[in-house]
């Protein structure tokens, strides 16, 4: 299928356009995860640089967005982490609708492997943390190493091209999600601290719209967009972190696909366009062809590009900046809480991701596609410790004290670093070398036929 040319007139002056592979590139999550690097490595120099000071200063600066006597005041920090995190979490919530709906997780027996991969993943890292910090300030960071970093795992995955079966990447997004969801569920559940009845009881009247605009079959985004800007004011307000509020927005954007009978009306419209060109019928046209894409497609396509490729990059650059002076990095080779982290990643990760999918395979619960070794299974377990974005997120909200962040922050580099290192290993060395986790086929199982069953008849 070719693709179609790029719609309007051609422009007079020629721009260079840049290569397919390029665009492919740039679409894709290894694209974010790549500046998303070089944000928190920029961070860490200008942390540790002579111009160290200033860091924290600028993202203490205070920004104040108002409207009469109602407004918010927020350091650029809060901005970043309350405010712009929230794009990142509706993309979050957007593919998980979408592939409930209409994606790989429709089919409830095709993920029982990734999803208790996903559990074990969850609660092995949280116990082996809580067991190195029991008691004080630093038991509550206990949620820090439950979440995986998809942009940077699925980064490294593409640097191993045809090596990497596909069902291998599919394995890992479909327990990305099941992830994300657990950690979302800490985030609302674990780290609100207080709340405020009156912004809930709005947050809970602007839910109930957005359900009624599904409802009421509402395809257009603005009122969607409208009502996320009040939900998301409404639960900051509330004492529940606000970024929940993308979560919200992108599980209840509709996600289900268009009836027949509105993709055969396109074709109307374009008739008449062709029989006057007026712009009435051309916003009818560009209305028509809107309406046979979900709202969730067509929302997602907007906002994945400003999650992977401006907040997550900037928040790296303003929570990732930790002084790694002589001083600091003595302390974080004895804190409990760095060596937790640490372990809760790399040791967590590992272990309960690659026991629990086993447990799953053995017992017949499911099974992992042919081209799926368990060479393959142990490397990507060993990424999924990779817990970057979501890990610095919640150790934003654990801790009060700076120190234990900074600890908790080296931590998550320390670990993530090795588990990127460890993972890239296995998966070199053991990825083709073990037994397949499924090796009798990769084809679906046929259907049974119609009852009634019968005894066949032997042809005489």
């Amino acid at each position: 299928m070719t693709a179609p040319p790029r719609p309007g007139p051609g422009l007079r002056v020629r721009l260079p356009q840049v290569a397919p592979s390029m665009r492919e590139f740039l679409a894709t999550e290894a694209g974010g995860a790549v500046l998303l690097l070089l944000a928190a490595v920029a961070a860490l120099i200008w942390a540790n640089s002579p111009w160290s000071g200033s860091y924290d200063r600028f993202w203490s600066t205070t920004a104040e967005l108002r409207l009469g006597d109602a407004g918010f005041d927020m350091t650029l920090h809060h901005w970043v982490n309350d405010g712009a995190m929230a794009i990142f979490f509706a993309v979050v919530g957007l593919e998980i609708s979408r592939e409930f709906t209409t994606g790989e997780l429709r089919d409830r027996r095709t993920i029982a492997v990734p999803a208790l991969g996903a559990i074990g993943g969850l609660a092995l890292p949280a116990v082996i943390y809580f067991v190195c910090n029991r008691s004080g300030p630093e038991s509550s960071g206990w949620g820090i190493p439950m979440s995986t970093d998809t942009a940077f795992v699925i980064g490294i995955l593409a640097l191993f091209g045809p090596r990497c079966p596909d069902r291998l990447r599919l394995f890992l997004l479909t327990l990305a999600i099941v992830d994300d969801i657990g950690a979302i569920t800490v985030v609302g559940i674990f780290y609100t601290d207080h709340l405020n009845l009156v912004g809930l009881a709005v947050a809970v009247a602007t839910v109930l719209a957005i359900l009624a605009l599904r409802w009421l079959r509402v395809w257009q985004l603005p009122p969607y967009i409208l009502a996320s800007v009040v939900l998301w004011g409404a639960i900051h307000v509330s004492g529940v972190h606000a970024t929940l509020a993308g979560v919200l927005v992108g599980l209840l954007v509709p996600a289900v696909p268009p009836r027949p009978d509105q993709v055969e009306e396109v074709p109307i419209y374009v008739r008449a366009l062709q029989e006057d060109s007026n712009a009435t019928r051309v916003g009818l046209t560009v209305a028509a062809a809107k309406a046979t894409v979900p709202a969730n497609d067509r929302l997602q396509r907007v906002l994945h590009p400003i999650s992977a490729f401006v907040v997550v990059p900037v928040f790296g650059l303003a929570n990732a900046g930790v002084h790694l002076d002589g001083s600091a990095l003595r302390t974080a080779s004895t804190s409990s809480v760095t060596l937790g982290v640490a372990a809760a990643l790399i040791v967590g990760n590992t272990c309960g991701i690659t026991a629990a999918s086993l447990i799953a395979i053995r017992t017949g619960l499911d099974q992992l596609p042919g081209q799926v070794r368990y060479g393959h299974l142990l490397g990507a377990a060993t990424l999924a410790g990779i817990g970057f974005t979501i890990s610095l997120f919640i150790t934003e909200l654990a801790f009060t004290d700076e120190s234990l962040r900074d600890q908790a922050k080296i931590g998550i580099l320390a670990g993530s670093l090795l588990a990127a290192l460890a993972g890239t290993v296995i998966l070199r060395i053991l990825g083709e070398r073990m037994p397949l986790c499924s090796p009798l086929t990769d084809e679906p199982v046929p259907r049974l036929p119609p009852r009634p069953w019968r005894t066949p008849v032997p042809a005489k």
